[in-house]
């Protein structure tokens, strides 16, 4: 039997972490057992669906590493509305679906409660199909649907305590239940992978399976994720955007890391480690089904790491498309053609030691390409002290006197300058920075002058100068 598997999202919205990590989940699966991975677009919510989602969801997934061309799809589920609506008529046909004309204040009324399920009104009234008659699955009496779970072993419900639920509106349009099993019935999806909130769904889709005269697929229904007070994650509430991560400049590979921790632990202590290692040691046996908690702190710690473990070259060109605008975020504070490469290539290194997600390139440099530094004003107010205007006339004339302009020389310099003022270089070369980079942190101070260059450099101090008593 070929493994296939799907990943079946809806168009309604943007691409959430929960959904990325099922579709990597599904990939390495299907990977591991030579299988095929298959995407399917629930798109039969007309009202809640825009192409541009859609597209959304398969960029993400290109940028995860699951990529167009690379699986079995895109298929939508629109398409297969006649088989759904012959599958609900075969139901109706063997006597496993009744309809039913009962409103929902009807059924109030009889039970004498909001909460209780529907009470089999319409079991045996034999209705025909007409208007505003849904079609009810008629579940079993007595025993009980087990679903064999590869995370949650085998969780088993009682068939009286699962209600006739609807498979088909009074338009004739099937509910997701009945479309979902249809189409994985189509599509020969082996295995079910998905996310635990679906659970509850599973004895009536197994009980749809076994109606239509079909096995059951392998069931896995992996943990929850949840924020640090335990709630699972909402779109209304959370970060849970992978596009949001990716904009800020998360590497895939780190996110990609990131996510299959949600649940799940390469073997030794140790979580930052090669795809290679994931694909070939992810059990879902292994897959804790509790809650997994999606920390944003510790998956921008990874993003750290995974940027200062790129070859500087690789570094260069993966912050290249926030030094230059072309990342989906606001463009730099500088003109394209004032950005000089060279420059950047020459801190750099510097930068990468510092920064943990790609657009913190942006301030960490923009010195180097503004024609006068974006002054942080409580930068300024917190460093600019009395005595500080005073330093930066002895740092310029030292600095003026100088033969040559690399960063052991400027250091010499300004440590002279502060010993004479019994200042250690800490506090001497505070307002330096801020003068000349606008900030009070930042890349080294001496090599960034170097790269700004002698002119650019004493003309900001200079011009600090003027602002101070």
């Amino acid at each position: 039997m070929t493994v296939r598997v799907r990943f079946a999202p809806s168009p309604t919205g943007m691409f959430h972490v929960g959904g990325a990590r099922s579709a990597l989940q599904n990939w390495i699966y299907a990977k591991q057992h030579g299988g095929v991975f298959v995407l399917r677009i629930e798109d039969t919510d007309a009202a809640r669906n825009r192409p541009e989602w859609t597209e959304g969801i398969l960029s993400a997934l290109d940028w995860l590493g699951i990529t167009r061309g690379s699986y079995e799809g895109p298929y939508f589920q629109s398409a297969n509305a006649g088989e759904h609506r012959a599958a609900a008529q075969r139901l109706y046909d063997t006597g496993r679906a009744y309809y039913c004309d009962c409103t929902r204040e009807a059924v109030q009324a009889r039970t004498g409660s909001t909460y209780a399920g529907y009470d089999g009104f319409c079991r045996d009234r034999n209705l025909p199909a007409g208007a505003g008659r849904a079609l009810r699955f008629r579940t079993p009496d007595e025993g009980e649907t087990v679903v064999v779970d590869l995370i949650r072993g085998e969780p088993t419900f009682e068939n009286r305590l699962i209600e006739d639920f609807v498979i088909a509106r009074g338009d004739g349009s099937p509910v997701f239940l009945l479309a979902n099993v249809v189409d994985d019935q189509v599509m020969g999806i082996t295995h079910v992978i998905r996310a635990e909130e679906h659970l509850p769904n599973t004895p009536k889709q197994q009980l749809l399976w076994e109606a239509l005269g079909v096995r059951p697929p392998v069931w896995a229904h992996v943990p929850v994720v949840v924020n640090e007070k335990r709630q699972k994650l909402s779109k209304r509430r959370d970060k849970v955007a992978l596009e949001a991560y990716r904009d800020e400049g998360y590497l895939p590979s780190a996110m990609r890391n990131y996510l299959m921790l949600l649940g799940w632990a390469p073997s030794g202590d140790r979580e930052i480690v090669p795809w290679s290692v994931i694909e070939s040691e992810f059990r879902l046996a292994e897959v804790n089904p509790s809650p997994a908690f999606f920390d944003e702190r510790k998956l921008r710690a990874f993003n750290g790491e995974y940027l200062r473990a790129l070859p500087v070259a690789e570094f260069v060109a993966a912050c290249r498309p926030w030094l230059t605008g072309t990342a989906t975020i606001p463009p730099p504070p500088w003109q394209p053609a004032e950005f000089d490469p060279d420059a950047f290539a020459a801190v750099a290194p510097l930068a990468q030691t510092r920064i943990t997600v790609l657009s913190e390139i942006v301030p960490n440099v923009d010195f180097l390409f503004v024609a006068s530094p974006l002054i942080d004003e409580a930068a300024w107010a917190k460093t600019m002290k009395e005595g500080s205007g005073e330093l930066l006339d002895a740092a310029v004339a030292a600095f003026e006197a100088l033969a040559g302009w690399d960063a052991e020389t400027l250091k010499s310099a300004l440590e002279a300058v502060g010993a004479e003022r019994g200042l250690k270089l800490g506090k001497a070369q505070a307002p330096v920075r801020v003068a000349v980079t606008g900030r009070s942190v930042g890349l080294p101070l001496f090599e960034s002058l170097a790269v700004l260059g002698r002119e650019r450099s004493l003309a900001r101090l200079r011009a600090a100068r003027i602002r101070l008593p």
